[in-house]
């Protein structure tokens, strides 16, 4: 008998270090510390997250977004944590849902846009450049809009639409603008084309 209860002791003990309760544990962790890394990441004062609380962040958006799936706020957060990680399908996944429940959300067709536009499939691509150019017969003046425009078009070989997004921002820049020179070097660029 002492036996059989050392060795279940030993099971205990060999599945608590190897087995899933680790990673359980780091799951319900991350599940807990998710609002208050989302606060802080949504706070412009606040320090900015690390990658493993970015990845901590995501995991407990994930779990959050099985409870609920309408959430498309949630699906665009989860987006941006996907788009800091490096983690593409996350990212297009995730962009995917929110604006799929919320097409007029700006944040989530631009985020959408972006992350086609980043992917290594033509398709993703070419999908990506027609909802950005909906953005833009939307709204000419957004630069943010503008530019992801641009550098898509001109990625797709299109220099002549590119070019044209970059004059319009060019006209929406003040003067001074640091971005006016990177811009002007882009329209040479794909003038040379």
């Amino acid at each position: 008998m002492p036996g059989a209860v050392i060795a279940l002791a030993v099971s205990a003990g060999s599945y608590a270090l190897t087995g899933s309760y680790p990673q359980v544990r780091a799951w319900q962790q991350a599940t807990a510390q998710a609002p208050g890394l989302l606060d802080r990441a949504l706070d412009p004062a606040a320090q900015p997250l690390n990658e493993e609380e970015m990845a901590r962040l995501a995991l407990g958006l994930r779990t959050r977004l099985q409870r609920d799936p309408g959430n498309a706020e949630g699906w665009v957060m989860l987006g941006r944590a996907g788009m800091a990680l490096g983690d593409a399908g996350t990212a297009t996944g995730a962009y995917a849902n929110a604006y799929r429940l919320a097409p007029e959300n700006r944040g989530a067709a631009l985020g959408y846009a972006e992350a086609l536009t980043r992917s290594s499939d033509p398709e993703d691509n070419r999908r990506g450049g027609e909802l950005l150019r909906r953005l833009v017969s939307r709204d000419h003046t957004d630069i943010r809009v503008l530019s992801l425009y641009a550098f898509s078009a001109f990625e797709q070989g299109r220099s002549g639409e590119a070019v044209a997004a970059w004059e319009m921002m060019l006209k929406l820049l003040p003067a001074g603008d640091a971005r006016r020179a990177v811009i002007e070097r882009s329209i040479r660029l794909a003038q040379e084309k």
